[in-house]
């Protein structure tokens, strides 16, 4: 298993998508606050300044789309593992358009690309947790059983566990990984509900850190060899508390990142890029 945890949070490039002007009107969200798109621009352009300058990564950015207001949000697109990305299949149709373009830059990138073909399967990434050890995959309004399974069929070097995600738009709204072994996790019953279940699926013990609000709980793991342990979280802004809960992880270098904007239409950090470690080619 160590080798295996070995590369955990090495990434070498980046996928992300600009943000379209439809994405403040036509977005999907879960409650109806009004977007200042400039302000979401200003944002999105700050995080991929983050990737790209100061931890060094190669940004590869897909143009922004009017036909598709949540395209920005590329994580549940793609899920890639080693040389491996799986082409998902979106839980919202109005979605599914975005794969596209998500499968042509994974494909310069030379990957191995796997597509979601199976009109029964419906699979976000943002339901998608990849500890290093295992998959962890969220049952939600966007993501099935049969999505699941096509994961697993996917990545065969890992177990898959499935987590059911009553509250919440996916798994990751409500927790991500900190580190190797460290699950960040909200406080919320339902958050605290799916980590038992996760603790009793899987045969490690995970440290958990728990911070009070579950949208901070997602946060971006890195570990870069010339950074060290890099952690991406919510600013003090957005969620004070929980900011503070993260001064605690001495051992990493810790970036806030402002996503004031795009929460609004449920939008968190994890959403707005596909990490991929890319081996030099010998």
């Amino acid at each position: 298993m160590a080798g295996l945890m070995a590369g955990y949070g090495h990434y070498t490039h980046a996928v992300v998508r600009g943000i379209p002007a439809s994405l403040a009107k036509e977005a999907l969200r879960s409650s109806q606050t009004e977007v200042d798109l400039a302000k979401a621009v200003k944002e999105h352009e700050a995080y991929v300044e983050v990737l790209r300058t100061r931890l060094g990564l190669e940004v590869v950015e897909l143009p922004a789309d009017e036909s598709l207001p949540d395209c920005v949000f590329v994580e549940d697109a793609a899920v890639v593992c080693g040389d491996t990305a799986l082409i998902t299949r979106p839980g919202a149709e109005s979605r599914r358009g975005e794969t596209e373009a998500m499968k042509g830059a994974l494909k310069d990138l030379n990957l191995n690309i796997v597509e979601m073909t199976d009109e029964n399967a419906t699979l976000d990434g943002g339901d998608v947790l990849f500890t290093g050890r295992e998959f962890f995959v969220g049952l939600s309004k966007r993501t099935n059983q049969r999505g699941a399974e096509i994961l697993a069929d996917a990545f065969k070097d890992y177990a898959v566990s499935t987590v059911p995600v009553l509250d919440g738009l996916h798994l990751k709204s409500f927790c991500s990984m900190g580190g190797p072994g460290l699950i960040v996790i909200g406080s919320s019953e339902p958050a605290q509900k799916a980590l038992k279940i996760m603790q009793q699926m899987s045969d490690h013990r995970y440290d958990k850190l728990t911070v009070p609000d579950d949208l901070a709980a997602n946060c971006i793991y890195m570990n870069l060899p010339s950074k060290g342990h890099v952690l991406l979280h919510c600013t003090a802004e957005e969620f004070p508390e929980s900011a503070k809960v993260f001064e605690k992880l001495k051992d990493h270098m810790l970036i806030p990142v402002s996503n004031l904007e795009k929460v609004k239409v449920d939008g968190a950090l994890t959403c707005c890029s596909v990490l991929i470690n890319k081996k030099a080619n010998i």
